[in-house]
């Protein structure tokens, strides 16, 4: 009985790069080429036609840009798409940002032809197996940050927070003062959502974990502050975790950010997770350190970092919050937190920031 091979349309404008993402993944047996494509309009003829499982996709192209070809893509026929890009100048890392916030899955660097690139070719056909797996659905660029779908199954009904969880009481008590975010898959556009449904007036620190990789991190935060209400900054080792202005402080690309009683410090301790930062240092850090004084957002990403230290907070007494499945583009740290309880509200990424809004008010208002 044979089985039945992932589809894969390749888009790259230079043939030498081409062949080479071709050879790679023609060396899996479970992989199907269906199309090469140089331009970013004869990709998205061919995606059209052929219907790929997955697309590969370079963001410098002639005739139509990989962000255009996206956003079109996105709307019309929606792909699941990586991004393969050597772009690490600030504008062409803002156009990356811009296609996975319009609907793209993941990026991943182009071999560089040295030393590097060993093991380059088994971590592409990972990453093209992993984001073909993703459900994705139109996803028109007006709509950022409202897609939907997810890669698992709905949490069986019979599955509750486990009743060793201790309701939050001491949250009431105290007013918020830090609120955290974690993201992974789908993480830019979702972190975009929040941030700006969490007005700047607000004397808040915010932080920031998000799983991408250099050199696609090191513009990032730059990107967060174009595209919302707040200027928003890498966290520096040392600095003071609380400030009577609002400010929106972001985990390093490789660094694991944590809160040591009154300072943020950057460490390079082992992965977690295979991840390196970990949204469960961070979070684990800030519920021995803020407790009811924080609050703390899961949003979509694959995976379940995060879910482990979201249910420290919510022991802890901080207000803790998941993203539904439904406005996840994949549902899996969410999905984790939710089932061990983790999270004391799940919400659409709609709601989120408007009710970390709403309850860092009202618990001001409620000390004065």
């Amino acid at each position: 009985m044979s089985t039945k091979r992932l589809r894969v349309l390749v888009v790259e404008d230079s043939p030498t790069v081409r062949r080479r993402l071709c050879d790679a993944l023609s060396r899996d047996p479970g992989i199907e080429i269906i199309g090469e494509a140089g331009d970013g309009q004869r990709a998205i003829e061919l995606c059209q036609a052929q219907r790929p499982d997955v697309m590969t996709l370079d963001m410098i192209l002639p005739i139509m840009t990989g962000l255009s070809a996206t956003e079109y893509i996105m709307a019309h026929c929606p792909t699941p798409i990586l991004i393969v890009s050597a772009s690490t100048n600030r504008g062409e890392l803002f156009k990356t940002y811009d296609a996975l916030a319009a609907g793209a899955v993941d990026v991943l660097e182009k071999p560089r032809g040295d030393d590097s690139d060993e093991g380059w070719d088994e971590r592409f056909i990972a990453a093209v197996r992993l984001v073909s797996k993703i459900k994705v659905i139109t996803h028109p660029r007006a709509r950022l940050g409202l897609s939907r779908g997810g890669n698992g199954p709905p949490i069986p009904p019979a599955i509750r927070a486990p009743s060793s969880v201790p309701p939050p009481s001491l949250a009431g008590d105290l007013p918020i003062s830090i609120v955290a975010l974690g993201a992974s898959t789908g993480g830019p556009s979702a972190l975009v959502r929040v941030l700006r449904d969490l007005p700047r007036a607000l004397p808040l620190t915010i932080l920031l974990v998000l799983h991408i990789d250099e050199p696609f991190g090191s513009a990032f935060a730059e990107w967060l502050s174009d595209q919302t209400p707040h200027a928003v900054r890498f966290a520096v080792g040392g600095e003071p975790l609380e400030s009577k202005a609002s400010r929106v402080l972001m985990a390093q690309p490789g660094r694991h950010l944590v809160v040591d009683g009154q300072r943020l410090h950057l460490t390079d301790e082992a992965e977690r997770h295979s991840c390196r930062p970990s949204i469960d240092v961070l979070f684990e850090s800030l519920a021995r350190s803020a407790g009811p004084r924080s609050a703390a957002a899961l949003l979509t990403g694959m995976g379940r970092d995060g879910a482990s230290g979201l249910l420290a907070l919510r022991v802890a007494g901080a207000l803790t919050v998941a993203q539904n499945e439904e406005s996840s583009v994949v549902y899996g740290m969410p999905r984790e937190a939710a089932l061990i309880g983790a999270a004391r509200h799940v919400l659409p990424l709609t709601e989120i920031g408007s009710f970390l809004s709403a309850s860092v008010t009202s618990r001001g208002l409620r000390r004065v």
